[in-house]
């Protein structure tokens, strides 16, 4: 399976796995990044927080510190979320980041600290914005992407909106050093346009685009339960595809009293998209202050700890949906290995991989590096008898019901196996 773009973009295959950020003036109510809208607050209201904005606490290197003991390769930040207000130092809009107490351009900050590390840094842009005046606000999407209709002193302009857009991805595309990607949210305008993506490119040749702006993208974005869910049945992936996810049920952005997936949960989830080809954003909302909340922190470590003892067989793999008939495993190999993937729960001790027959020379549990029992049987299975087929017996699962479990199957060839992998191939 071929995956890779055949530029600077490649690097999106190489680091699959990284943190998204949820950041602004919503982390001071600590409800939801949406509040403006979901508690309709007066435009005019919400402007005043911006008088209350001092991320006193604010550690670039603290952040990268907590996604690398996560096992994050990079790092995607909102810039500027619905509410319009800006992360970075904008000379088109007052609405930003140098008119808070803080006086401090965030986004640059946090560049600085990336390329000191040489670590990825990719920005997110909402096309929709609350505060601009020549925004269209008139409820379109019916959830929670525009305001009902335009507000007093607004002047509604496509054109001049889209001029605005332009000149802020510009800037963040050229004063920042090297960007690795932008991730457009959320465009509900009513045209597409090529120029913007070309734009970025040419300003950034190593960036990947999502596919939520202005054309289909570098790749496909997939979000939440309610998205991802939906592709639990896709064997593979036939095209790039990352996968977006936050600690927190509710809020993509801090809220107080949120209400948290397991550890055990999120794993389920990186691990099912990931092995099917996908990479995968794991989203934490930063308090008012700059700091992480402990419980974030808690669960992102927790996931890097079980992460990095399983990464082999997730990062540069080609996933193999068709080497067994069993559809609550995955499979991918690299080299001369394959790596099962237990992503929903075991109702066994043993493993049944019908109608793989060849019996490896060694099985290895990744998370614990014990060797396991591993012989080619006959088993009786309901009203038929499967033959010859690989099983993986004494499974700890006892011992191991809190993480999601990875096996190494280590051969000396796989050109036996090769024939039943029939996934399809793609390049960006």
């Amino acid at each position: 399976m071929i995956r890779k773009f055949q530029d600077q973009r490649d690097w999106f295959f190489k680091k699959p796995f990284g943190m998204f950020v949820h950041w602004g003036l919503y982390s001071i109510p600590a409800w939801h990044e949406q509040i403006q809208w979901r508690k309709n607050i007066n435009r005019d209201k919400y402007y005043q927080l911006i008088n209350e904005f001092n991320p006193v606490n604010f550690n670039p290197d603290s952040w990268l510190d907590l996604a690398e003991e996560a096992g994050m390769e990079f790092i995607t930040i909102t810039t500027k979320h619905h509410d319009g207000f800006c992360l970075w130092n904008t000379k088109y809009t007052d609405f930003n980041v140098m008119n808070t107490p803080y006086k401090k351009d965030i986004i640059g900050e946090l560049a600085d600290a990336c390329h000191k590390r040489n670590f990825p840094l990719r920005l997110y842009y909402s096309v929709a914005d609350w505060h601009h005046p020549n925004y269209h606000n008139r409820g379109n999407f019916g959830i929670s992407h525009e305001l009902p209709e335009p507000l007093s002193g607004d002047h509604p302009d496509e054109n001049k909106y889209m001029e605005y857009l332009k000149n802020q991805i510009r800037e963040l595309c050229t004063n920042y050093g090297e960007i690795h990607g932008i991730w457009w949210d959320v465009n509900r305008l009513t045209f597409r346009n090529l120029e913007i993506n070309e734009m970025i490119h040419t300003l950034q040749p190593g960036a990947v685009i999502n596919d939520r702006g202005f054309s289909t993208g570098d790749y496909s974005t997939s979000e939440r339960d309610y998205n991802i869910s939906q592709l639990e049945k896709t064997k593979i992936f036939t095209g790039p595809m990352e996968a977006c996810q936050s600690v927190g049920m509710e809020s993509w952005g801090f809220r107080k009293n949120e209400n948290y997936y397991t550890v055990k949960y999120l794993q389920q989830s990186i691990d099912r998209m990931m092995a099917k080809g996908a990479c995968y954003l794991l989203n934490t909302g930063p308090k008012a202050d700059g700091t992480i909340a402990e419980q974030d922190m808690s669960i992102l470590r927790e996931i890097g700890d079980w992460y990095k003892r399983i990464k082999e067989s997730i990062v540069e793999t080609e996933p193999c949906p068709n080497l067994v008939s069993n559809e609550n495993i995955n499979i991918t190999k690299k080299n001369n290995c394959l790596y099962v993937h237990l992503h929903k729960e075991p109702v066994s001790t043993s493993l049944v991989l019908d109608p793989i027959q060849k019996l490896p020379k060694k099985a290895v549990l990744l998370n614990t590096s014990q060797t396991l029992n591993v012989q080619v049987e006959d088993i009786p299975r309901f009203f038929k008898t499967i033959q010859n087929a690989l099983c993986i017996r004494n499974l700890p699962l006892d011992l191991m019901q809190k993480e999601v479990l990875v096996i190494r199957l280590e051969y000396d060839s796989l050109d036996e196996l090769a024939a039943r992998d029939t996934g399809r191939e793609f390049s960006g």
